[in-house]
């Protein structure tokens, strides 16, 4: 409700609660309960006529204890289209103690850029959680970060990452996916860490999940800010490894909508037509079938290799897309639960996530 009455009252400010509702479709004690929850944000007149505040500022408030990519996806949907709101002023706030894990630490440091690209002004505030902003120096965070990003009480000075890289068992600190060059070190980064971390079996899956994803940011993102990828392992009752790749570009179904009528009818006449639903059809066939390339032929997507690596191993991974995530999860080689979100929040391009569970 949040994004449609922010779009409402900025096209058209002073409006009655009633003719709000008839705008979106509530009954005006929806509105006006939502109204009067968020004065903060949104004030009336003498006449009853609402509007938005001048200066308003978008909080998005990150809470103690580990945090995930799901976790974070919920606290963005709430608080509406931040992406695209028409509202300048982000402030995103740790909470003490705020543990971000790498999916949620990949997804946020992709919005925060992708909101400066759009020429909106965003502050992240630690005053209150130095931990986290440790962490996040040293896995490389800040490193990848646009300058443009306020961060309080200050930004760090110099890079742990850069200091310590390679040296930690658990991390492979973030690296960007230049798309002028071959990317070798970073693949060969993760690739030893994850069989450090596990066993030799793991040595071919590992490398081709990775060269193939980072290719794919490499070729396909059609974006000017770069992608990035990085891992993690975590302990627990059930340890695992968690890798991601992410990128700002345009996403996997308008890169290859283009090619299907030519390269793929089948394809074309069920998903050729742009909707959500095909969006998501379109998707769901490339990441659980392979082959298929906005180039035609078999040279795929650079999913298809890794898909069939990764489940060898019981991995669960997911793809987020601009307005969706899907999430395929394998036990002994066979896909057991396809699991859809959908109504999120825009983020733009592509972030895959991978976990590989350890015996």
């Amino acid at each position: 409700m949040k994004e449609d009455i922010d779009r409402i009252l900025t096209t058209t400010p002073l409006l009655k609660a009633k003719d709000i509702a008839r705008e979106i479709g509530v009954t005006r004690k929806e509105v006006n309960s939502f109204l009067h929850s968020r004065q903060d944000r949104y004030k009336k007149d003498a006449e009853f006529r609402w509007r938005l505040i001048e200066g308003a500022e978008l909080v998005l408030t990150l809470p103690s204890g580990w945090l995930t990519g799901d976790e974070f996806e919920a606290i963005l949907q709430a608080e509406g289209q931040v992406l695209i709101s028409p509202i300048q002023d982000i402030k995103i706030v740790f909470s003490p103690k705020c543990k971000t894990m790498i999916d949620c630490t990949a997804r946020l440091l992709a919005l925060a850029n992708q909101l400066i690209d759009q020429g909106k002004c965003v502050t992240m505030d630690f005053e209150n959680a130095g931990r986290t902003k440790a962490y996040l120096n040293r896995a490389g965070f800040f490193d990848h970060l646009d300058e443009g990003v306020a961060v309080l009480p200050d930004r760090p000075a110099n890079s742990a990452a850069d200091k310590y890289r390679g040296k930690s068992d658990t991390l492979v600190e973030f690296g960007s996916v230049d798309p002028q060059a071959s990317n070798e070190d970073l693949i060969e980064q993760m690739t030893n860490k994850f069989v450090q971390q596990s066993t030799a079996d793991y040595q071919l899956a590992a490398f081709t999940v990775f060269s193939e994803l980072i290719g794919n940011v490499m070729e396909h993102s059609q974006s000017p800010l770069r992608g990035f990828a990085g891992l993690q392992k975590y302990g627990g009752k059930k340890s695992h490894i968690q890798t991601v790749v992410s990128d700002s570009g345009v996403g996997i179904a308008k890169t290859l909508r283009p090619a299907l009528k030519m390269h793929y009818p089948n394809l074309y006449e069920q998903f050729g037509r742009r909707s959500l639903e095909a969006d998501i059809g379109l998707v769901t066939a490339t990441m659980s079938e392979g082959g298929v390339s906005r180039f035609g032929g078999a040279r795929g997507l650079g999913f298809k290799s890794s898909r069939e690596q990764a489940v060898k191993f019981n991995a669960r991974f997911s793809v987020r897309q601009e307005r969706f995530c899907l999430r395929f999860e394998y036990r002994s080689g066979e896909l057991v639960d396809l699991h859809r979100q959908t109504k999120l929040a825009n983020l733009l391009g592509t972030h895959i996530c991978f976990d590989f569970f350890l015996d």
